[in-house]
């Protein structure tokens, strides 16, 4: 099996060129630093079976971050038949002496120009044959994103093929002083650019995105419409799913089940059926959220925030990176956590690990869209949410400054800010529908064990004394001066599992479903205690895997337990503060 890499510099276009050629499913979007894993797929090229290899971006060879290693690492250990090289082509002013780095190692090089496109706009052109023959590897301009030039591509790494496998020797790689100097002058015999690039949208855009007194609120109306957005189609969308549950529960589950025993039917309605389909009704809502998230990051709005935000972060011992992967959680906080790599201070790395497990992910999302919809009007609920959301950026910077002085660093941020770029549908869809996906595929594994697991607690020994019961009143204490009922307890417990199980913990507790569980919320919960319930739940401990993730990047079990510890602490201590506050004032 013939093995190549796909190795460039951060938002070079390397993820988009991947799905390009292996039909995959990575995550791209318009801001650098998102991979910081091996990506890997196999394809059939040719008469070869090749395996692909997606690589962290890589500024140069000898660059010290840890997704830098990563890519490095891979590099100088592993033979390789192909290093396909991905250079923006409206940067290779810059970015050239990644390839004689490479060609001085001796890789069996091949150099895809990316963004072909926007390059032709910029007025920029590369005299293709002259760059070849000075490198002595194969050069193809393409547009990954639209496609252009991906068979040629694929020719050209066909080609390489009649080489042998390659390991690199990285004791050759040229002095700094040199490698520039040979970029300059590579750069001035190949690619002709425009003495002065003219003025496009995207500096136009630039000055009122970036503006110093606009930026931030323009930001919190950009996400504020994503919310109404959400809302006004996906709403409909769940309702219909709903009723169409309903109408399955109705006329095929419950006659199918009618005579078993009554234990069995319960786990298999009441527990297993109505947990998870409460759940379920939210895929359109999760399918619609990440749509329209995927056209704010595909535009390359997200990296402008961050650089917007990069003064104020600083303040607290971040800095716009911190920010960015605090969008990234917003997601999920896992690949978040694990996109703190492209932090090379390993104590800033940690002080941004110890705020991500706040950002408000799509599993507590779900929670918070039910409870907003169900306790407030249609008109205030987006606000919630945004509130929310707003709250998690809050309580993380909060952190960051209580605990900066511990985690001090002084690494300088550099950021280069991508051209704004129209998403393609198909990009769109694929995250929208990657995020449905692997909500349904948790949905039928950890969700289903979860409602079960919940059912049994509250109807063992029996419904009138169950376990559930025994645990609501042990936790009552802490949580009633929260404003807290105590059989909520049960659901976050099940919660630091899976933050998707709440909902549907939430439905076996009360033995209601959908809009009846809402209703059923609406009368045992006012919107002072469901906002303290949000509260809690946005910031008491991550879910397991988040957890795996904080232990497996920091290495350190004391610090994971720190986090864990500060997270559930802080929770207790924010809800506490609110509802006790809020009842003070006679709400």
């Amino acid at each position: 099996m013939k093995r190549i890499a796909l190795v460039g510099m951060p938002n070079t276009g390397k993820s988009t060129l991947f799905n390009r050629l292996t039909g995959g499913t990575t995550r791209v979007a318009n801001w650098p630093g998102l991979t910081v894993e091996l990506a890997s797929s196999r394809i059939l090229l040719g008469a070869n079976m090749v395996q692909v290899f997606d690589l962290p971006g890589i500024y140069d060879l000898t660059g010290g971050a840890e997704d830098e290693q990563v890519a490095q690492r891979f590099l100088s250990e592993a033979k390789l038949d192909a290093v396909v090289l991905v250079l923006n082509a409206c940067q290779l002013d810059r970015q050239l002496a990644l390839a004689l780095q490479l060609k001085a190692l001796g890789a069996p090089l091949v150099l895809c120009l990316n963004m072909l496109d926007e390059a032709k706009r910029a007025g920029i052109s590369v005299d293709v044959a002259a760059l070849s023959e000075a490198l002595a590897a194969p050069v193809q301009l393409v547009s990954a994103k639209y496609g252009q030039g991906l068979p040629e591509c694929k020719k050209a790494i066909e080609g390489i093929f009649s080489q042998s496998a390659h390991q690199m020797d990285f004791g050759n790689i040229p002095e700094a002083s040199t490698l520039h100097q040979q970029e300059k002058h590579l750069f001035q015999r190949c690619v002709h650019q425009p003495p002065t690039l003219t003025e496009g949208a995207t500096a136009r855009l630039d000055r009122l995105v970036l503006h110093p007194w606009l930026g931030l609120p323009l930001f919190i109306l950009m996400m504020l419409a994503l919310f109404q957005l959400t809302y006004a189609i996906g709403t409909p969308l769940q309702d219909y799913l709903e009723a169409g549950l309903g109408w399955l529960k109705e006329s095929v589950l419950v006659p199918a089940t009618a005579a078993l025993p009554s234990f069995w039917q319960g786990i298999i309605v009441s527990g297993l059926f109505d947990g998870v389909t409460t759940v379920l009704t939210f895929a359109p809502i999760i399918f619609l959220f990440f749509c329209l998230m995927a056209v704010i990051e595909d535009s390359g709005y997200f990296a402008r925030a961050a650089f917007m935000m990069d003064g104020v972060m600083s303040r607290m011992g971040l800095d716009g990176r911190g920010f960015v992967m605090l969008m990234m959680g917003f997601g999920c906080n896992v690949p978040a956590i694990m996109g703190t790599r492209v932090i090379r201070d390993h104590k800033a790395r940690l002080l941004t690990m110890l705020t991500i497990p706040f950002s408000l992910c799509s599993a507590r999302l779900q929670i918070f869209l039910f409870l907003s919809g169900a306790l407030f009007s249609p008109t205030q609920a987006p606000w919630v949410v945004l509130s929310l959301y707003l709250a998690s950026i809050l309580i993380a910077m909060l952190t960051a400054v209580l605990f900066k002085s511990k985690f001090k660093s002084n690494e300088p941020f550099a950021l280069e800010l991508p051209p704004y770029r129209l998403p393609l549908l198909n990009h769109i869809w694929r995250r929208g529908w990657g995020e449905a996906r692997d909500f349904l595929r948790l949905a039928t594994t950890m969700i289903v064990v979860g409602v079960v697991l919940v059912w049994l607690l509250t109807n063992y020994p029996n419904p009138e004394h169950s376990y559930a019961e025994v645990i609501s009143n042990f936790l009552a204490p802490v949580l009633n001066p929260i404003g807290i009922e105590s059989t909520l307890s049960i659901a976050l417990i099940f919660g630091f599992v899976a933050k998707e199980v709440v909902l549907g913990a939430l439905s076996v507790i009360t033995g209601h479903e959908g809009q009846a569980l809402a209703s059923q919320l609406a009368h045992t919960l006012d919107p002072v205690s469901a906002y303290s319930f949000m509260l809690f739940s946005l910031i008491y401990i991550p879910c397991v895997s988040a957890i795996a993730a904080i232990k497996k990047e920091s290495k350190s079990n004391l610090y994971t337990a720190f986090s864990m510890t500060w997270s559930l602490g802080l929770a207790w201590m924010v809800s506490f503060i609110f509802y006790q506050s809020a009842r003070l004032l006679g709400f």
